[in-house]
């Protein structure tokens, strides 16, 4: 979130604080004697998010808890990262939502291993592929594909170029030639680091820019506008293909491509395609990787099971930064011989906010908000059914102190408002447990109502305290 002050002069509000607190860290610690270090903070972050959406799920300005470790070794920080993970872990358990901690990229922030902490639910951002005999997760966006792909036994055909009018999605040439999705090859232009890069999927497969950056070992990559595909390959997009194209051009393909035969690709010229493509005879390629999505039915990259999607809010991630920030920043540290060495850091970080909208988008039904205990706002909805009754209201107000003074957080609806506005409106706020005080309230007896099941009860007063504290 950028702006300027009165001089005009750029700030920027903080997204993440990386640099902040290894500039702190490197001002304050000499030694090896102060380290391991785990910094944290929860507090408002800013980011100018595109497309804000779903109240405070994705939002401009929210509340983030965010920490830092800084170790001497690596292994230092496997052990440190491992206890945040099984810390977040444990946090989101408590919290009772149903999320997976996934493998995940590591973007702009950097590092190498990292994982995603993923609530499952239908209005989520993220797809993360599972599988459904085994325990791996990950987002679709790094998934590896292991697929063992044959070569097929068919004889190789004469290539030729079709005329293939108005064709230029992968759809309308299967319609036009009858043809298989998977028996086309997808050919998109990419600028990777300036470069142009031509990759190669199946028709059937999607390209994962994600993993063509990986392979290059490159950040810039970007799909060709149709300006620049007509000026490097001469033709418009929909038409491109790998045949006789400039040597200035890079072309590396998924592992599928490779066991291809008598395919069809574009022929670089307005609606004209090439059938009984080759691979190795018709068009060389510099290399075979992991480039595509992974697909649900693919096999589960650990070897158990078969790939299911599932859709995903991000609430946490934990990152081994290494020295990314600290060799730049220089943060060093007097080891036991005395000589420099660079911090090794870790960054983990729980969007507060997001986390109570994925806890109430998985704990809610047709009524309201169904809280679990260890996170509502408050533990009891005590509710006066008629605040006219004086013994209704006496032991509304005897039971609102007691139950504070037995330490739990109490709501006390004492309105002057109908019965079925006092309960419509504590099923809307989902509170755990309501206690209603109605036309009992002269024989010390209460209604006692879990939201979560619905079952409902009645107690003597006298035994109100130890049902609540069974119950809760």
């Amino acid at each position: 979130m950028r702006l300027k002050d009165r001089h005009e002069r750029d700030f920027v509000l903080g997204a993440t604080h990386e640099e902040v607190i290894t500039t702190l860290v490197r001002d304050d610690v000499k030694s090896y004697k102060k380290l391991p270090m785990n910094l944290y903070q929860i507090q408002t972050k800013y980011r100018d998010e595109r497309r804000p959406r779903f109240g405070v799920l994705r939002s401009r300005e929210f509340i983030m808890k965010d920490a830092y470790s800084f170790d001497t070794s690596q292994e230092g920080l496997d052990k440190s990262y491992q206890d945040m993970y099984n810390a977040y872990t444990n946090i989101f358990s408590r919290c009772e939502l149903d999320f997976r901690a996934v493998e995940a990229d590591s973007g702009a922030i950097g590092g190498t291993d990292t994982h995603e902490f993923m609530v499952l639910s239908d209005i989520g951002e993220d797809t993360i592929a599972y599988s459904d005999q085994s325990n791996f997760a990950a987002n679709i966006e790094i998934a590896p594909v292991r697929v063992n792909y044959e070569h097929s036994q068919e004889a190789l055909l004469e290539l030729e170029k079709v005329d293939t009018p108005n064709t230029r999605t992968i759809d309308e040439l299967t319609t036009f030639l009858s043809v298989e999705a998977k028996q086309t090859i997808k050919s998109l232009l990419f600028i990777v680091n300036e470069e142009p890069v031509l990759v190669l999927v199946r028709g059937d497969h999607e390209v994962n820019e994600i993993k063509v950056g990986n392979v290059l070992g490159k950040t810039a990559v970007e799909l060709a506008t149709p300006e620049q595909a007509a000026s490097i390959l001469g033709c418009e997009t929909g038409y491109i293909g790998p045949v006789d194209i400039p040597d200035s051009v890079t072309v590396i393909a998924d592992q599928a491509v490779e066991f291809m035969r008598n395919t069809v690709c574009g022929a670089n010229e307005k609606d004209k395609h090439f059938i009984n493509v080759n691979p190795g005879r018709d068009f060389a390629v510099s290399r075979y990787e992991d480039l595509r999505f992974i697909q649900e039915g693919d096999p589960s990259p650990d070897g158990n099971g078969t790939i299911q999607f599932a859709m995903g809010i991000e609430v946490g991630h934990v990152f081994k930064l290494g020295t990314k920030y600290s060799e730049a920043l220089g943060a060093m540290y007097l080891d036991e011989n005395g000589k420099n060495q660079t911090m090794i850091m870790g960054c983990y970080g729980i969007g507060v906010s997001r986390t109570v909208a994925a806890i109430v988008e998985q704990h809610q039904d047709e009524n309201g908000i169904v809280w679990p205990a260890s996170v509502a706002p408050f533990d009891l909805h005590l509710v006066t059914i008629n605040v006219k009754d004086e013994a209704q209201k006496n032991l509304g107000e005897e039971l609102y102190e007691q139950l504070k003074k037995e330490r739990f957080d109490v709501l006390f609806d004492d309105r002057p408002e109908r019965a079925g506005v006092k309960f419509k409106d504590s099923d809307l706020l989902g509170l755990p447990v309501r206690i209603a005080v109605g036309k009992k309230a002269a024989e010390g007896i209460v209604e006692v109502k879990m939201r979560k099941t619905g079952e409902m009860m009645e107690v003597h007063v006298s035994e109100l305290v130890k049902t609540l504290s069974t119950l809760l």
